[in-house]
C-alpha cells in the first residue's frame, strides 16, 4: 500500500511540475466561473421574479448550480484526455516504460498508483469548482441535498473518465494519441445517451450505457445505487484492462 501512495504522490506532483496541470484548471476554473456569473446573473433578473408566484417554484441549487456541474461535465470531457493521455503514452514514447515495469511493483500497483494521482486532480478540480456554488450560502438558503449530490456525481463521471484515459493512454505510443482516441470515446458515450433519448429511437440500454444518463440523475439531487455501481464497474473494468495490458507488456519484454 506504501507503493501505491508513494506512485500516487510522485504522479500528482509530476502532474503539476509542468505548466499543462496549472493552465487547465486556470482555465477550465476561469470558464466555469463565468458560466456561474451568467447563470447566478440571469436566475436573479429574469427567472426569479417569473417564478415568484408560483407554489413550488424551482430554487436556486435547480437552475444555477445543477446548470454549472453540467457544464463542467461537458468541458472536463474534452480535458481529461489531456490530463490522462502522458500516464503511460509518455513513458513509452520516451523508452523509460520497461525501466518502470521491470521494477520489484506489481502492475497494480503501478497502474492504482497512478490512477489516484489523477484521481487527486479531479478531486481538487471538483472541490475547487464546489466554492462557487458553496458562496451562495452566504446570503440564501442552498439545498445542501443536491448540491452533495451534483459534487459526487461529478467526481464519480471524472473517475471513470481517467480510468478509460489510463487504459487508453496504456495501448498508445504517444500523447496525442492517446488524447485522442480517449476523447472519441468519451464523445462516443455522449452519443449513446443522445441516441437513447432521441424521438422513435428510446433505448434503455443506450442510456444506461452512457455516462451522462447516471450522472443527471446525481444532478436531480437523486442518489440511485445503481447509478453508483455503474460507475464502480466502469472504474473496476478498465483499471483491470490496463492491469492486464501491463502484465502483457512485461511478458513481451
Amino acid at each position: 500500500m506504501n507503493a501505491i501512495w508513494a506512485i500516487a504522490s510522485m504522479e500528482f506532483r509530476r502532474m503539476f511540475v509542468s505548466p499543462l496541470a496549472w493552465s487547465i484548471l486556470a482555465v477550465v476554473l476561469f470558464i466555469l466561473a463565468w458560466v456561474f456569473l451568467l447563470g447566478l446573473n440571469e436566475y436573479l433578473t429574469l427567472i426569479q421574479p417569473q417564478v415568484a408566484g408560483m407554489q413550488d417554484p424551482p430554487g436556486i441549487s435547480d437552475m444555477v448550480v445543477s446548470a454549472l456541474y453540467l457544464w463542467a461535465g461537458f468541458i472536463m470531457l474534452a480535458v481529461m484526455p489531456l490530463i490522462t493521455m502522458r500516464q503511460f503514452a509518455e513513458e513509452r514514447m520516451n523508452q523509460t516504460l520497461p525501466l518502470l515495469t521491470s521494477s520489484p511493483l506489481s502492475s497494480t500497483q503501478i497502474v492504482l498508483g497512478k490512477y489516484l494521482g489523477v484521481l487527486g486532480f479531479v478531486l481538487l478540480m471538483v472541490g475547487l469548482l464546489s466554492l462557487m456554488p458553496l458562496s451562495l450560502s452566504i446570503g440564501t438558503g442552498l439545498d445542501w441535498g443536491k448540491l452533495a449530490a451534483a459534487a459526487l456525481g461529478l467526481a464519480l463521471l471524472l473517475a471513470s473518465f481517467a480510468a478509460a484515459g489510463l487504459f487508453l493512454s496504456a495501448l498508445a505510443r504517444q500523447p496525442v494519441i492517446a488524447a485522442v482516441t480517449t476523447f472519441g470515446l468519451l464523445l462516443f458515450l455522449v452519443v449513446l445517451y443522445i441516441s437513447g433519448n432521441s424521438q422513435g429511437a428510446g433505448s434503455e440500454v443506450f442510456v444506461y450505457l452512457s455516462h451522462f444518463g447516471h450522472f443527471l440523475s446525481f444532478l436531480d439531487g437523486m442518489f440511485d445505487s445503481s447509478d453508483l455501481v455503474y460507475y464502480l464497474l466502469f472504474i473496476g473494468g478498465f483499471l483491470i484492462l490496463t492491469i492486464r495490458k501491463l502484465d502483457n507488456d512485461r511478458l513481451q519484454g
